[in-house]
């Protein structure tokens, strides 16, 4: 088990305040914006998205970081089972570029694994860059034997636990547990990613 680290911020004169607050109804444009400016057209056709199509993340663990009253990063915290251990699978993170040099990611890490940890959650999974990843605590010591549905670099499975053995054992696919989402809702999601939201090359 890895103590979950404390980020430190460092203010500059040009620095930008910035809140994180739970995700809010009227945030998702601004957030499908983001994640298409981060990610790319390309981005829902990802292993992870998988596990989130037509799901609703995990409840109190949808995070919005906001400047002057605009969406600066978003992260998303979902059900899933880690080869038959319940877990959170964390993702997508996205920080709007200009952002990114006052901490608004660590930040939105922090409070998600916090938040995560006290809400009882005993380990967490991603799919990501390891050296960024491995401050917080992750690393690919017990996701050796976990598959996702899709491809994807296996260096860049990662997993936390919150408790430790946690993860012992893990093998298998990581499939999705979360809530089903109301059909009428998952329609609309997907009509907003295709005709609502601009694209940015």
């Amino acid at each position: 088990m890895t103590a979950l680290r404390k980020t430190t911020v460092a203010l500059t004169p040009n620095a930008t305040p910035f809140a994180i607050r739970a995700e809010r109804a009227s945030d998702v444009a601004a957030r499908e914006a983001l994640l298409d400016a981060c990610f790319g057209d390309n981005r829902h056709m990802r292993a992870c998205q998988r596990l989130r199509d037509g799901r609703a993340p995990a409840e109190g663990l949808s995070l919005s970081a906001v400047s002057k009253g605009r969406l600066v990063g978003t992260l998303r915290l979902w059900h899933v089972s880690a080869g038959g251990i319940p877990a959170l699978m964390l993702g997508p993170l996205a920080v709007e570029a200009s952002s990114r040099q006052f901490g608004v990611g660590a930040a939105l890490m922090d409070h998600a694994l916090a938040a995560a940890k006290a809400r009882g959650h005993r380990a967490v999974v991603l799919l990501g860059d390891a050296p960024y990843y491995a401050r917080f605590g992750f690393s690919a010591a017990k996701t050796g034997e976990l598959s996702l549905p899709g491809a994807f670099e296996r260096n860049r499975l990662l997993g936390l636990e919150f408790c430790e053995g946690a993860l012992d054992g893990a093998c298998g696919m990581i499939v999705p547990t979360g809530a089903r989402l109301p059909q009428t809702k998952a329609v609309r999601a997907r009509k907003a990613k295709t005709l609502l939201l601009p694209r940015v090359a």
